[in-house]
């Protein structure tokens, strides 16, 4: 489809993405909407968690985007996100892809960013087809940790054992970070350019890019989640769908859904 994305700021809200699926859910998306909030008090990322933190410590914003195809057609839709987000960030921060690369970014897979294996950020993917006949509108949120990651961390809930980066972690001391709308409008960009791309070819498209960034490519990992056992063996990247392959001696195992974690060779 044609980009007409309209851009929206708020002071404040609950949740970008909440808002977003309100007017889904009464018809009342037509175009593609970027709605960004400068603090969000209700923000949430997967199964139910909540992600908080100062408002100028983070950057909150959801888009809401209409395809033709039908939910089930748009598998690895969270991971080409993550593509788009490396993309936008690199020209916001003046950085080639190589140069994040390098620094230690990479992509967690279904949906995390992560520096040196700590979280700088998140996506979450909601919405739907009401009937067979009008478009499926994904709403995709994205939180990205600016600064201040140790603040960040402590605002957490004590039980989660999470490592917290920043995007100021990227650049030099002598180099001011963007302030939110740079980086912002600089993601819809990139946004606009990976959706396209993803509408007209699907996720095969950007199979071996993502596979670049893979943060656990070859590791030990244990994936639980989604109410089953869970599954413990080496991550072997992604098939043409998105899935993620996982290989257990001579067996290989298609992941479609859960939470991935590292674990220790013994």
């Amino acid at each position: 489809m044609s980009w007409n994305c309209i851009l929206e700021r708020v002071a404040e809200t609950r949740s970008t993405n909440d808002d977003l699926l309100a007017r889904w859910r009464v018809g009342a998306l037509i175009e593609p909407v970027a709605r960004i909030a400068y603090k969000q008090t209700a923000g949430k990322g997967r199964a139910g968690r909540v992600w908080l933190a100062n408002p100028k410590d983070t950057i909150c914003f959801s888009l809401a985007y209409p395809f033709k195809q039908r939910p089930a057609e748009l598998s690895g839709l969270s991971l080409v996100i993550g593509l788009a987000v490396i993309a936008g960030l690199a020209t916001a921060l003046n950085l080639s892809e190589a140069d994040l690369y390098a620094q230690g970014l990479r992509l967690k897979w279904p949906n995390d960013l992560l520096l040196n294996n700590a979280k700088l950020g998140g996506i979450l993917i909601e919405g739907g087809q009401a009937n067979s006949s009008t478009p499926t509108w994904m709403i995709i949120g994205v939180g990205i940790n600016l600064q201040n990651p140790q603040a960040i961390e402590k605002s957490l809930n004590h039980e989660v054992n999470l490592k917290v980066s920043a995007l100021d972690q990227l650049i030099s001391d002598q180099t001011a970070l963007p302030d939110i709308d740079c980086v912002w409008l600089e993601l819809i960009e990139s946004f606009k350019k990976h959706l396209t791309d993803f509408a007209l070819h699907g996720f095969s498209h950007f199979q071996h890019s993502w596979e670049r960034w893979d943060a656990f490519q070859g590791q030990l990992v244990c994936v639980s989640g989604g109410g089953k056992e869970s599954i413990f063996g080496i991550s072997e990247g992604v098939d043409q769908s998105g899935a993620l392959i996982i290989r257990q001696d001579e067996k290989m195992i298609t992941v479609h859904a859960g939470d991935v974690s590292l674990r220790t060779q013994s």
